[in-house]
């Protein structure tokens, strides 16, 4: 036989002998796609703050001359927490008030002038003329009192503004300013924390708000465990920090009395039970960016890439939002060998 016949030959073979090969099943640990009950629950810490916090400031600018209260201090609604030097605002007032009298004398004169023009015209005694000058001198004199009162109302509400009081009942949290300071309009003196019900903040990594509904919130002093009380979720930020958390405020309807502001707290959040499907994280592979994993055929053990949408990636496995039925199968380990419609044979912790 030729050479080149004989070589052909053995080409063949080794090719033949690849293709089987390549055929062969490749072994792979693979899992039964299950439903199962959700009811992991997770503890986060967390300090108590008051429901309703607010900045308190003067509405006009002036130097601080007097402070009443410090950090810690109760308040009730009305009482003084700083006084600003008032003695322009105090020669305003005196000044309105001098002008409110002038413009009182004023209307007294112009007054009796009108009435007896008024009387002089009814008897034929003076013109038409004089009496309508009367009466406009009166009118004028009137409109200088009106807005001289209410210049001396203004001057006596910018004097009233150097004192400024609570609001509302409760705690002074922060001081922003010390005596002998200037402040602005608007600028915080004072942080109040109302007294009422509080709240328990914590910061929550975004993986778990897609757990579902809490059904049980319980909340618990730190250095008091025995100290519970039941908890809803009330407020959830918009917004996502750098850290991945999502700050969540937790309303304590019963507050009790040992749970005062900025104590440390630890919050156990139940999910509401449900059906899911969790598989670990080795199942997942990429198609063209997306999370997909392998799925095997019962009948041809034939294996084919399937996308699915993840809802929440845990520590040691992710659940599954959609994609995959119950009763499916799914390749768990040796994904990274596999290619379509490739054969595989199961390992012997198959499911």
């Amino acid at each position: 036989m030729p050479l080149a016949g004989c070589l052909a030959i053995v080409l063949l073979g080794g090719c033949e002998q690849k293709e089987e090969k390549s055929a062969a099943p490749l072994p792979v640990r693979a899992q039964e796609v299950r439903l199962l009950k959700d009811d992991q629950a997770f503890t986060l810490t967390g300090v108590v703050s008051a429901r309703i916090q607010s900045d308190l400031s003067f509405r006009i600018s002036g130097q601080i001359t007097e402070r009443l209260v410090d950090i810690g201090a109760h308040v009730d609604a009305g009482d003084v927490l700083a006084r600003l030097d008032s003695k322009v605002q105090e020669a305003d007032v005196a000044g309105a008030a001098a002008a409110v009298q002038a413009a009182a004398a004023k209307l007294r004169q112009v007054a009796s002038v009108f009435e007896r023009q008024k009387a002089l015209l009814a008897q034929g005694f003076t013109t038409r003329r004089d009496y309508d000058q009367a009466e406009q001198a009166h009118r004028s004199a009137q409109a200088m009192l009106e807005s001289a009162t209410a210049q001396l109302a203004t001057a006596r509400d910018q004097l009233a503004q150097t004192v400024l009081h609570a609001a509302s009942p409760g705690i002074v949290t922060a001081r922003h300013v010390e005596v002998g300071q200037v402040v602005q309009p608007s600028s915080p003196v004072f942080s109040l924390a109302q007294d009422g019900p509080r709240d328990a903040v914590v910061n929550v990594h975004e993986t778990l708000l897609g757990a579902g509904p809490m059904d049980d919130i319980e909340i618990a002093l730190i250095s008091d465990p025995g100290i519970k009380a039941r908890g809803e979720i009330r407020e959830i930020a918009p917004a996502v920090n750098a850290t991945g958390a999502v700050r969540v405020k937790i309303g304590i309807p019963e507050t009790p009395a040992e749970m005062v502001l900025g104590a440390a707290v630890r919050v156990t959040a139940h999910p509401r039970q449900r059906d899911m499907v969790v598989l670990p994280w080795s199942v997942l592979a990429s198609d063209d960016g997306r999370p997909a994993v392998w799925v095997v055929d019962r009948q041809s053990r034939a294996v084919a890439l399937r996308r699915i949408e993840i809802e929440a990636y845990r520590n040691a496995d992710i659940v599954v939002r959609e994609g995959l039925r119950p009763g499916e199968i799914v390749v768990t380990s040796g994904a990274h060998l596999l290619r379509p419609r490739q054969q595989v044979a199961f390992a012997e912790d198959r499911p």
